[in-house]
């Protein structure tokens, strides 16, 4: 059976910089596959290339066994990939559900977003306590849960999560991840970069280690967990 998304010696460059050297993996319809590693590893190039924002200089992306190589951004969310960015990227001055249903513009079936727009309210109740306030008065923690809602508006087939847990307290990242076990529970295909190694390999049915632009090291999430190299690289642990 072929994998939801392939990627195959995927190349992206900024210029005569190549910022991802080559990587291949895939994503399972069902699965949660993280992509770990530090800063400037090529994990948000990555997806940024996934997504269609960035233009890979060499290499394959399938997505459902259609190549998205010259496939435009808006086209690939049509698809069923969405990405939900580093940084968030809301609108702040409109009001949280006004954010949700621009996650909706390529839909016309009003009442199914209605049902997912309360899909995110009962994923997020605070968004639903709060949902005709500025989404820039919102914490950072619920401007991530507001961004995540945004991208599952769409309806994606494969939802794109670039660091959910970044500058977020303990206890709103312990939020946001339980609400991505809980997605995965609802079998959401989900495609996550994430700083925090413990929590992205605990939740993943596969994790690959990103240095300097190539995929070092892949496994199962738990593997990878137990690795003895990873432990002392990406865990803290001696």
């Amino acid at each position: 059976m072929t994998a939801l998304l392939e990627v195959e010696d995927l190349r992206v460059a900024y210029g005569k910089i190549e910022a991802v050297k080559g990587i291949s993996f895939k994503v399972e319809a069902g699965q949660v596959v993280t992509l770990i590693g530090t800063n400037g590893a090529g994990k948000t190039t990555t997806l940024r290339t996934l997504s269609g924002l960035l233009k890979p200089v060499g290499g394959q992306i399938r997505f459902n066994g259609r190549s998205l190589k010259k496939v435009p951004a808006h086209q690939v969310v049509s698809l069923g990939l969405a990405h939900s960015p580093e940084g968030r990227h809301i609108f702040p001055r409109m009001s949280i559900e006004d954010n949700l249903r621009l996650g909706a513009f390529l839909r016309n079936d009003k009442p199914g977003i209605e049902k997912d727009i309360q899909r995110a309210y009962d994923l997020f109740p605070i968004l639903g306590e709060r949902r005709k306030q500025a989404a820039g008065t919102l914490s950072g923690g619920e401007q991530q849960m507001l961004a995540m809602g945004r991208a599952l508006m769409s309806q994606p087939k494969l939802l794109m999560l670039d660091e959910p847990s970044m500058g977020l307290s303990p206890i709103m990242m312990q939020k946001i991840m339980a609400t991505i076990a809980e997605l995965k529970a609802q079998g959401t295909t989900i495609l996550l970069v994430e700083q925090n190694a413990q929590a992205a390999l605990s939740l993943a049915d596969q994790g690959h280690v990103m240095e300097v632009g190539n995929i070092v090291l892949s496994g199962t999430g738990q593997d990878l967990l137990h690795d003895e190299s990873v432990r002392k690289a990406y865990l803290g642990e001696d």
